[in-house]
């Protein structure tokens, strides 16, 4: 609404004062009239109340945006003069990162061919460097008695063998990882795993030395050589180090194979005991050695036994917990 003021004399007794619709009064000229509740200066001027607008004045300005885009209006900026066509902006980024993540992904996908022939390549290298070389060596005809000789040449069939399930570890590793290489593989074995693998083995390593220590003290009759134990348990303890050093490397590299690692060398122990216990006999070591070699693969058969329990519950466990994930999505809808 447009209230003109005006004057017979000049233009310049015009005066323009815009008052609300609905507000609209007509106030005649007097001292005691008020426009919105406050006193109006009495002036010779003659108050004119129009509704239509002047020739000069253009169409009213709409500031607020229509209430179909009034909750996408200036959505996703960050700046006030980009234009309000800011969603389409901001796809752009989220498909050059996916397109940046397929091409990243695309040398590792080409190489995904290698993973089966692994499948029978790895468990094939670990038969033949740890269970070939233990079950039909002639041992008796190789290690004539207890030297340096017959120990390097066991401490050899031992390392053979690591050398074989080094690889396997690594195959099974890399059959292990995530195909997209932007998922993070970070598998962290429970506390309560590491308490009970860290106790089995130290328990297995402890136990043959303190019976060698009774053997030189002369607690156990008769005693044993020192050459003679080297050659029966050397191999044994070397090897179950070799197993603790990887266990806890597994761990600290949070890989998938701190599962199986356990069962790899546990089961070669077993054999590398029995061989042991084969040697014994063709060295007349006293009886007390021989029952000690026999509580060891009791001892190592035992703790394999648990080792494949967990396996069997990780891979439930795994199972459940993907069947929780899946019937999820079916829930919501």
């Amino acid at each position: 609404m447009t209230a003109i003021a005006k004057s017979p004399s000049t233009l310049s007794n015009i005066l323009v004062h815009r008052v609300h619709p609905k507000s609209l009064k007509l106030f005649k000229s007097s001292s005691t009239d008020c426009i919105g509740g406050f006193p109006k200066i009495r002036t010779n001027y003659t108050l004119v109340c129009c509704t239509k607008l002047t020739p000069w004045e253009s169409s009213p300005v709409t500031y607020a945006p229509p209430d179909d885009s009034a909750g996408s209006f200036l959505k996703k900026t960050s700046d006030i003069f980009e234009t309000m066509n800011s969603d389409d902006r901001t796809e752009a980024p989220v498909a050059n990162s996916e397109e940046h993540a397929d091409t990243k992904n695309q040398p590792f996908m080409k190489f995904q061919f290698l993973k089966w022939p692994m499948w029978l390549l790895g468990p094939s290298l670990l038969l033949t460097t740890g269970m070939v070389p233990t079950l039909w060596l002639p041992l008796s005809s190789i290690f004539l008695g207890p030297n340096m000789a017959s120990l390097l040449s066991l401490i050899g069939l031992d390392c053979i063998f690591n050398l074989g399930a080094t690889l396997f570890l690594l195959m099974a590793d890399s059959c292990s990882r995530p195909k997209n290489l932007v998922q993070a593989s970070n598998s962290k074995p429970p506390f309560s795993y590491k308490l009970w693998n860290m106790v089995a083995s130290i328990s297995g390593f402890i136990f043959p030395l303190i019976l060698l220590l009774g053997s030189h003290n002369g607690t156990l009759q008769p005693q044993l050589p020192f050459i003679s134990f080297t050659v029966l348990l050397g191999p044994y303890l070397l090897l179950l180090s070799v197993q603790i050093l990887t266990e806890m490397l597994t761990w600290h590299w949070q890989s998938p194979v701190w599962l199986v690692t356990p069962v790899v060398y546990e089961g070669y122990r077993v054999l590398q005991l029995m061989r042991g216990l084969k040697l014994a006999a063709e060295l007349s070591a006293p009886t007390w050695m021989m029952h000690m070699i026999r509580g060891l693969v009791c001892w190592w058969i035992l703790i394999l036994g648990i080792q494949l329990m967990r396996v069997a519950w990780f891979a439930g466990f795994t199972a459940r917990t993907h069947q929780q994930h899946s019937s999820v999505p079916a829930d919501n809808k």
